[in-house]
């Protein structure tokens, strides 16, 4: 795997945030609802967050589903754990869980 300069930088950029989403489109400007839904909840929570957009390199865009074994994007890391999708990020947002996942990684947000 480590062969593989695809996977090689999709894990750069997971060693070198604390929170990475793999998305489509920026955080500024998402591209799709679901990855427009994941940011809208980190943007709420005050994260600091890199967004990293699978649209502007299509072996990064594959090469994340099979990096994680998830067929979707958005795709959110934390602290180098795959944590999810968009279901999963929104389920854990309403719950609280994604803020006690926060404070159990030490990743500082505002709310």
């Amino acid at each position: 795997m480590s062969d593989n300069p695809t996977n090689t930088q999709i894990q750069g950029e997971i060693d070198g945030n604390d929170v990475v989403l793999f998305m489509k489109g920026s955080p500024i400007m998402p591209q799709c609802g679901f990855s427009a839904a994941v940011t809208q909840a980190l943007t709420m929570m005050g994260v600091k967050f890199k967004g990293v957009d699978v649209l502007e390199n299509m072996e990064i865009r594959q090469g994340i589903k099979d990096f994680s074994n998830w067929p979707t994007i958005p795709q959110l890391y934390v602290k180098g754990e795959f944590v999810g999708g968009c279901d999963i990020v929104r389920e854990m947002y309403e719950s609280g869980e994604l803020k006690k996942l926060f404070d159990e990684k030490g990743v500082q947000y505002a709310s």
